[in-house]
Order: C-alpha cells, then structure tokens, then sequence
C-alpha cells in the first residue's frame, strides 16, 4: 500500500550500503568517492495526485517518473500439488531524488532510486525469508518501462511482460535462501481503487496516490526454500500506484488487505490509524465483482474486530494477528468474514528504519480464500516522517 514511506528511507539506506547515486563530479568519469549528501525536500515541481487521471494500459503499466514515488507489488497465496501452502511479497520501488530529469554523458548517473523487497512464507516449515536490495537506476542496473514491454527490474530481480498487452508477466528472484520464478495471468481487467483511480490519504488535496489492482493473476510455477524447490499454482494481488504525497501529520500507521475470495471476489480493504485512537476517514475499501467491475467502499462500509495479538521476537512490537471484518456490500445482509495469518512471524524486520508485518492470510466466515495483509506503526511511529 503506502510504501513512501520505506521509499524516503532510501537515501540514507544508499548511503549505509556505501554507494551514491549521483555523479557529483565533472565529465563522464564516476568518482567511486562521489557522495549522495540530500534528498530534496520540496515536492513543489513534481506532478500531485489531484485531478482525474486519463488511464492507459498497458502505458500506465510502466514508470510516472514526474512523480516523486512509484512502486510495483505483488503478493500471492500459492500451493504445490499435495497442498504445501506458501505466502511471497515482490515489490520494486521507485523514488526521484530530482523533480527534473536531466541531460549526462555518464550512463551511471542518474535522478531515480530504486529498491526491492522479496519475501516467502514456508506455511508447513513455519519460516519466513525476507531480502531487500537497493540501486542507482543508471547504467541499467535498476529501471521500470511499458515499451516496448512492460518491465520493472532491480538487477536480476525482475517482473517482465511476455506478450504486448502484458496480460502475462513472469516475476523471477533469487535470494540466497529462497527465489521463485512464476508466471501471472491477468484475468480480470484493472480495478481503479478510490474515485477513478485516485485515492484519497486524507482530506488535503494532493495528498493522495493514482492507484490500481489486478486483483487476480492465475500464477504457475516454481518456489524454492532452502534447497527443495516446488512447483505450485495460486493466485497474485498486484498493486501499483504512484504519487507526490504523503500521509496526513496524525497519522499514526496502517493496517491493509488484499483478500481472494473462493466466489471469485476481491476487497481491498484499509484503515490509516490516527494517534488519537481515531480512523482516517477519507481512505477506504473496493469490492471486485467476478465479471471484473467494481464497487467503491467508503471508510463507514467496513469495520475490523482485532480477535488476537502476536508480539515479534525481533523488534518486541506487538501486532494484530487476527480479525473479524464486516462489510456491507450493497447486498441485503453485511458481508462477515474472518482473517488470520497463515505463519505468525511474517515481519519484515531490519529493513533500515521501517519494520512492518506483511503476510499471507487464510479467509473463513461467510466465504472462504486467502490473501495478504501488510501492518504499519507498531515499531516505529509514522508521525512528522513526511
């Protein structure tokens, strides 16, 4: 969902793993010295999320570069043929460090950051993999394009189109530990979260994303763990969205669901947490039909029961790991259903100032399915950050 906020952690991250990303010196020679001193603070020239947006696809698949944060998510619940369940989240994330592109003879320079988070959850072996990588988008090392393939790739980390409508994609990764290589069927058309595809973070205008969801992706392939590698078929939840905004300044954190039910429907469900206890009100949910059209849902459609807590062994935070959600729909009776994490340590930990929990979720109460669930706030605070 909101990932800005690990993206304006990028810089300071560059500058730990002992790289930059500009090339400060004259001419076309990298100095292997050159520093990365600042983000810019002013978001003034870059594009805000405030007006409608003239959606294209596959074009509005690839990079918005004029705005300031862009990210590429996927999340899938997949299985091999005797039922052994894993959980993966692969995201690519973009951030400008300069509104405003410019003119070098050195391919190493460059105005755009990059950054990937890969995950697994082994549900039978009770483990979780996690790795995140960072790159200058210069000299091909990172970058994210709709032509003339849709194609988003950070080093040998890639999610790549296999035909011109990019209605099949192939994500590949490979960790030490854990990789999967798994082909994604779109089969329903992209959902355009919000009003139209622009949704609201708070009441401010401007202070929002231009947001879609390809819901469902039929997904084949192969993940492996350790040294056992799997063939297995689920299902994919992509988000993509970009944006020059931030989270309003009493926002606390976030708690997000991307949820597949067995009757061929979706929600994106979503709550920002206020430090006052309170619930952002602009933000809220859509429902997917199993033809594909939508139904936005306001934040007073849906409610979250917390039914259990799960404190991390890592960071000693204490989560939510389980719920009760009420929906109404627009049917004759609310939509009941309940949530609980396939694997209670699914934390994101170490990540360079953000520790969050995002995992695979199993769904029962008046439907059934599985889903994802990403969990922000409960280390550090996302208050003033932006």
């Amino acid at each position: 969902m909101w990932r800005w906020i690990l993206l304006a952690l990028i810089a300071i991250s560059i500058v730990v793993f002992g790289f930059s990303l500009i090339d400060s010196t004259a001419g076309d020679t990298v100095n292997a010295n050159t520093q990365f001193d600042s983000v810019a603070d002013d978001t003034s020239l870059y594009k805000r999320a405030v007006d409608p947006w003239n959606w294209e696809f596959p074009k509005d698949f690839g990079a918005h570069p004029e705005f300031q944060t862009e990210w590429w998510y996927y999340t899938g619940n997949i299985e091999d043929a005797d039922g052994r369940r894993f959980g993966y989240q692969f995201t690519i994330f973009r951030r400008a460090i300069l509104p405003e592109s410019f003119d070098t003879t050195s391919e190493w320079r460059t105005d755009q950051v990059y950054m990937a988070h890969f995950a697994v959850s082994d549900i039978e072996g009770g483990q979780y993999y996690h790795e995140q990588r960072f790159s200058r988008g210069g000299a091909d090392l990172a970058g994210a394009t709709a032509d003339p393939l849709y194609h988003v790739w950070l080093e040998d980390w890639q999610i790549i189109a296999e035909d011109d409508q990019a209605a099949q994609t192939r994500i590949s990764a490979n960790a030490e530990s854990f990789a999967v290589d798994l082909t994604l069927e779109q089969t329903k058309p992209p959902a355009l979260q919000g009003q139209n595809g622009l949704s609201p973070k708070s009441a401010e205008p401007g202070n929002a994303s231009y947001y879609y969801s390809l819901s469902r992706l039929l997904t084949e392939g192969t993940i492996r763990v350790g040294d056992q590698t799997f063939t297995v078929t689920g299902t994919t939840w992509k988000d993509h969205e970009f944006s020059t905004s931030a989270l309003g300044t009493n926002a606390l954190g976030w708690d997000w669901f991307g949820l597949q039910l067995d009757d061929d429907r979706e929600l994106m469900l979503g709550q920002i947490r206020l430090n006052d206890g309170e619930r952002e009100p602009a933000f809220g949910g859509l429902l997917v039909n199993p033809d594909g059209t939508t139904r936005y849902l306001k934040s007073t459609d849906f409610t979250f029961e917390v039914t259990g807590t799960w404190q991390s062994p890592h960071t000693g935070a204490t989560y939510p790991a389980g719920w009760n959600i009420t929906i109404d729909t627009g049917d004759d009776a609310p939509l009941n259903l309940t949530v609980t994490p396939l694997l209670a340590d699914q934390e994101l930990h170490g990540s360079g100032g953000t520790d969050y929990w995002e995992g695979a979720v199993q769904i029962g109460g008046d439907v059934t399915g599985y889903g994802y669930a990403e969990l922000t706030g409960y280390v550090q605070a996302m208050t003033g950050r932006f």
